[in-house]
């Protein structure tokens, strides 16, 4: 039997560590079982319905994808959420029939020694769109109001001026022409949990998992504690919060995309592929039960 990453410890979190209830609902359900309770829809979306609406949405994004290169569109979606909420794989969804040479993915690593001297916001002024371009942060600046602060990557008094800065500095991005999408993916705790068991036994997946999601089981309340700060700075005009639940991934790859195609008005826009936007798992931090500005 192949070695578990990091020594099984999210196995081990499972059967010793994690409440009682988390647990019961992974053990009591079926495999595709929706796990939170609140989740306004009882079952995941059939694979036929959701292969119908995915189809439709892709030629938009191609539509969109033309037209912004056409226009000299500068576009930059941010993409954060709960570990496992599924970022990547939304953004593999973005991207699957675009033009890689005009839709980029940046995905950072931790800062080196350089980057950690300089003005936070540096090393992601040179990741920005140019004319014609989309580009997708697989996390962003937004570190620093939540992972950085969960786990002490910064002090209180960093965090405080990141706070005060990145208004500013998204309103300047704005209103240099550069359209600022902010998505952020929450997923209920069990099937947070329930997706890490996955990864662990997917030998293909064990690349998703770090010693940060393994650490960060135990720091839910945390999280949940440095994510509404985040909306509270940082939920602004110019550049609001989309809230999207993703307990069922294909609904909520497909609210994301209904939601970027929204944002435009882009040549042979078709209206009607975006007349099924989900707004019971979309919508404003508030709605979705975030206090913001």
């Amino acid at each position: 039997m192949a070695q578990k990453p990091f020594d099984g410890e999210i196995s081990r979190y499972f059967a010793e560590i994690a409440p009682e209830p988390i647990r019961a609902a992974i053990q009591n359900a079926g495999s595709k079982d929706i796990l939170s309770r609140n989740y306004p829809h009882k079952k995941p979306m059939k694979r036929k319905n959701y292969d119908a609406s995915h189809d439709s949405l892709q030629i938009e994004l191609v539509k969109l994808q033309s037209w912004v290169k056409a226009t000299g569109q500068r576009i930059a979606i941010v993409f954060e959420g709960r570990d496992a909420a599924g970022k990547g794989g939304t953004i593999k969804r973005f991207r699957e029939n675009l033009n890689p040479r005009g839709a980029r993915v940046v995905a950072l690593a931790k800062p080196s020694d350089a980057e950690q001297s300089q003005w936070y916001f540096q090393r992601y002024i040179q990741h920005l769109p140019s004319a014609g371009e989309i580009v997708f942060f697989d996390r962003s600046w937004y570190n620093r109001a939540v992972v950085e602060k969960v786990f002490g990557f910064c002090t209180d008094d960093q965090r405080d001026r990141f706070f005060r800065q990145v208004p500013n500095f998204e309103q300047m991005l704005v209103r240099d022409g550069i359209t600022v999408i902010k998505i952020w993916l929450t997923v209920g705790r069990a099937e947070q949990l329930r997706r890490f068991l996955a990864r662990e036994e997917d030998r293909l997946k064990h690349w998703k998992l770090s010693m940060i999601d393994v650490k960060g089981l135990s720091k839910w309340d945390e999280y949940s504690s440095a994510i509404a700060e985040m909306f509270t700075h940082s939920h602004i005009e110019e550049s609001p919060w989309n809230v999207i639940r993703s307990d069922d991934k294909r609904r909520a790859r497909l609210a994301a995309i209904q939601l970027v195609l929204s944002k435009f008005d882009y040549t042979e826009k078709d209206t009607t592929v975006l007349s099924g936007f989900d707004s019971k798992i979309c919508g404003t931090p508030k709605l979705m039960g975030f206090e913001g500005n």
